[in-house]
């Protein structure tokens, strides 16, 4: 008799997610989780004495609507408020731009920089939500395999017919969003650096490569994808901060009795005869199962926890390859008053206080920063998006004071000359914060604490391997039915009995819930079908 009928590693968003789904179909589940809280990435703490914030995945558009339903995340005490406008963006002359409010509102606040950029945005929002209502449908269905059979071939009909509905200039596009770079498609469409910087953010947040890199059209396409409480493409703030969401999903799994185990390290998987029958503890402890599903990083399972020796050297190059690296550090500041910005005077909370607030303010500008982090290790002028979420959630800070989430690019996970990010660390968020000051001169002067975390801490506290924020490049070669490696896009995996639920499958990454929902409706196919593949 097995322990249980699944293991899950790791108690992140997904692996919560999956749990839930196995759970109410009758499985018995155990979820087994390294750190001493669950939630993954998406968790709150505090930073700072009276200060508390979303520790990594820090702001909310794709966590999907069905998976909010199915877990009942709002009974548990989920809310999630939208942001009053997405994007402020302090420009180096004194000026600002400011995206979001509705569509008429970005077009006056754009016709200050370009009257013909401002006619056209509509026409592109338009082409960005079509591609993006294209695949919907398809964030909830299993791909299929390059080598499948009937079930696969169905799919790619299915894909097939619904590319075929477009027009031709929405196919133009959606090829171009799908495989080509978001400079170079910005600036066919646009002439103004205002409006393209928060499209660029889009696509190289998380994704380390300069917005003039082939395949950076599909993160900015992913980013859009989401939706806060039904709005599509809006942005939002879970009041709590991102643990309100996993907590509310450990809620709803403790109901359905799943066991949740914290401070659990896995040490190795346990495999007889090709398939998974259980988990070795970092302890020596044992736990069997009749399957067993990994929340973690590809990466990490096939390279760290399974023996070698249960794959084929072929899948291991594969897994050896598997590009890995957001070149993200992130921060959470907190601070006495709120920022002063020179372009937008005052520290009273006001609207712009409240958006994704944008330091980078032009194309060139993210591609000098990827360029200077490959060459030496970080950008000598970072990327910073900011957000304020106690302008939003007075949960977070004391009375009067604020946190602030500095989501920061580019910094390489591997810095030359074998300089470690231990030595590092202060002097990359030192150039942050005087970034910062540039556009905001009282920031400096007043932030009270801070917790910093390099690309080498989001690895070594979150298993983000390479710092990655998606558990892999949203490249076109690490998509659909290539993610996490060809032949392995149905969740299952070399070895029977082990499968894939976290952000390394399809969709891929963000705090979405999909691959956890896409993941469980596999193996209770699998279940039902009483296969132990």
């Amino acid at each position: 008799m097995n322990d249980d009928d699944v293991i899950i590693i790791g108690g992140g968003h997904n692996g919560l997610t999956c749990a839930c789904y196995l759970a109410a179909a009758g499985q018995r589940v155990r979820v087994l989780e390294r750190r001493p809280i669950l939630g993954g990435a998406a968790v709150t703490e505090e930073f700072f004495p009276g200060f508390r914030n979303s520790s990594a995945s820090y702001t909310v558009s794709l966590l999907h609507p069905q998976v909010v339903r199915d877990l009942r995340l709002a009974e548990h005490g989920l809310r999630i408020v939208e942001r009053p406008f997405s994007n402020f963006v302090p420009l180096p002359d004194g000026g600002y731009f400011r995206f979001g409010g509705g569509l008429a509102a970005t077009q006056d606040a754009l016709r200050r920089f370009s009257e013909r950029d401002a006619a056209r945005l509509p026409e592109f929002l338009r082409t960005i939500d079509q591609v993006a209502d294209l695949l919907r449908p398809a964030l909830l269905e299993t791909p299929p395999n390059v080598d499948g059979g009937w079930r696969d071939l169905l799919s790619v009909l299915r894909q097939g017919r619904r590319f075929a509905s477009l027009d031709a200039a929405a196919r133009r596009a959606s090829a171009d969003l799908l495989t080509g770079s978001v400079g170079d498609m910005l600036d066919a469409w646009f002439e103004s650096d205002a409006v393209k910087a928060p499209f660029g953010f889009d696509s190289i947040v998380g994704n380390f490569a300069s917005p003039y890199t082939a395949g950076s059209a599909y993160v900015l396409l992913h980013h859009a994808l989401g939706e806060v409480n039904g709005k599509r493409g809006a942005w939002g703030h879970a009041i709590g901060g991102m643990g309100a969401i996993t907590q509310a999903m450990a809620a709803e799994a403790g109901r359905r009795g799943v066991v949740l185990s914290t401070q659990t390290p896995v040490a190795r998987l346990l495999v007889s005869a090709g398939r998974a029958t259980g988990v070795v503890l970092a302890n020596g402890d044992e736990l069997t199962s009749t399957r067993v599903v990994a929340a973690v990083n590809p990466k990490l399972l096939f390279l760290d926890l399974v023996d070698p020796s249960d794959l084929d050297e072929e899948f291991l190059r594969r897994m050896r390859a598997y590009r890995c690296a957001s070149g993200t550090l992130r921060m959470n500041v907190a601070l006495a008053q709120l920022p002063d910005f020179s372009c937008l005077p005052g520290t009273t909370a006001a609207p712009h206080h409240s958006a994704g607030i944008i330091l980078a303010p032009s194309l060139g500008y993210m591609d000098r920063a990827y360029h200077d982090a490959v060459r030496e290790g970080w950008a000598r002028e970072p990327i910073v998006e900011m957000l304020i979420p106690s302008t939003l959630d007075t949960t977070l800070a004391p009375a009067g004071a604020h946190v602030a989430s500095l989501f920061c690019q580019h910094f390489n996970p591997r810095l030359p000359d074998g300089v470690s990010w231990k030595e590092r660390r202060d002097a990359a968020a030192d150039l942050v914060v005087d970034c910062v000051n540039r556009y905001a001169p009282n920031f400096k002067a007043s932030i009270l604490g801070h917790r910093i975390l390099s690309p080498d801490d989001l690895e070594q506290e979150f298993g983000l391997t390479g710092g990655d924020i998606f558990h892999g490049a949203l490249n076109l070669g690490q998509l659909y039915s290539l993610r996490p490696a060809a032949g392995y896009a149905d969740y299952r995996t070399p070895i029977r009995g082990l499968y894939l639920c976290g952000a390394g499958a399809h969709p891929g990454g963000g705090v979405t819930g999909l691959p956890g929902h896409n993941a469980a409706t596999e193996i209770l196919r699998d279940v039902r079908r009483r296969r132990n593949t």
